[in-house]
């Protein structure tokens, strides 16, 4: 057995080890997530939603699709030895997930018609839609965390990890966005 042989089986080992840890974090996480979703259904039932701007919403949440598409495009190239791809990938997806920020606080917190101390509806929906916009902007950081050290030339075909739990996590909070879009945009009716 050469060194690289070791070295790479104890890369390995230590991958599998934190793709456990990754996953545990996640299965936790998805406490919160479902905790707040269960509470928009038990507190609201399924009659009232929030008078929110369905265009914006539609717009926000198809921005944060394709960028788990482009997350996936470069994990995908990284693994593949393709760094330009890779590149371009994770900064596009830097970019939506900065979009989708400022598409929730920036716009739709802004123009909202009540505050979130106005009524439980509304306390629920900037409680749901800011620890989502929490975990995207850890998730913007940690991508570009990994895209700086992707530069650096820390990562390759066999070492790339960081890549993988970077788009992993992405992939996870588009999950819980995809559930949260229709229970705050589409169920119930507005109320009156």
């Amino acid at each position: 057995m050469t060194t690289e042989t070791v070295t790479l089986t104890d890369y390995q080992r230590k991958t599998n080890t934190n793709r456990l840890g990754l996953w545990l974090f996640i299965a936790s996480d998805l406490f919160m997530f479902g905790g707040l979703f269960i509470s928009r259904f038990y507190l609201l039932g399924t009659g009232v939603r929030p008078e929110l701007n369905q265009f914006l919403g539609l717009a926000i949440t198809a921005i944060l699709l394709v960028s788990s598409f482009f997350a996936n495009r470069g994990e995908t190239a990284m693994a593949y030895g393709d760094r330009k791809t890779f590149e371009r990938s994770f900064l596009i997806t830097i970019a939506l997930g900065i979009v989708f920020l400022v598409g929730v606080v920036g716009v739709e917190w802004q123009t909202a018609p009540y505050g979130p101390g106005e009524s439980v509806v509304w306390s629920l929906f900037y409680t749901m839609t800011g620890f989502h916009a929490f975990h995207v902007l850890t998730g913007v950081i940690f991508l570009f965390i990994v895209f700086r050290n992707a530069r650096k030339g820390l990562y390759n075909e066999e070492r790339h990890w960081p890549v993988e739990a970077a788009a992993v996590y992405w992939h996870f909070i588009d999950v819980v966005w995809i559930f949260f879009y229709p229970a705050l945009y589409l169920i119930g009716l507005p109320p009156a």
